[in-house]
């Protein structure tokens, strides 16, 4: 396939494209590098990018909804305002990763190292975090007013308490 001049298949050298606000909805870019690459409001909905080199890339605004994003390198990439629902971003490395405001709900971030990311102002319910890296993490804006705060905090206990209810069957269920 074939996008604003470039051949969209895995392992394709995309370094520095050009790709705004393409339609690469199911692409197959496994092993792709996209270093530097801008996909500023590209649409990679159901996108497979798993080890795709993604290095410093722009996806500001990107659709990456249930995107397959399972080992990719993502180091110092611009994903501010992302739509990452249901993306899964298992290993794959966000380091430096700037995800203001992105919208990460039910995501799986298994073992994902965000090591020094930005999350202010992320959607993170439902996202699975275990094992992650959070090392450096940014998690909140200091402006950030405290009627949010609050909101934020009381939903992060909710998803606590979920979480202690399901560690509580799991024990329930092994103990039998």
């Amino acid at each position: 396939m074939k996008v604003n001049g470039y051949e969209i298949k895995p392992y394709a050298d995309l370094e520095g494209a050009n790709l705004q606000g393409a339609n690469l909805v199911n692409a197959d870019l496994v092993n792709a590098n996209l270093d530097g690459a801008n996909l500023v409001n590209a649409n990679l909905v159901n996108a497979d990018l798993r080890y795709a080199d993604l290095k410093g890339a722009n996806l500001q605004g990107a659709n990456l909804v249930n995107a397959d994003l399972r080992y990719a390198d993502l180091k110092g990439a611009n994903l501010q305002g992302a739509n990452l629902v249901n993306a899964d971003l298992r290993y794959a490395d966000l380091d430096g990763a700037n995800l203001v405001n992105a919208n990460l709900e039910g995501a799986n971030l298994q073992g994902a190292i965000l090591e020094g990311a930005d999350l202010q102002g992320a959607i993170l319910v439902g996202a699975n975090l275990e094992g992650a890296n959070l090392k450096r993490t940014i998690l909140e804006d200091k402006e950030e007013p405290q009627g949010d705060k609050d909101l934020r905090i009381k939903e992060l206990e909710e998803e606590v308490k979920k979480l202690k209810e399901t560690l509580g069957k799991l024990k329930a269920l092994l103990d039998t």
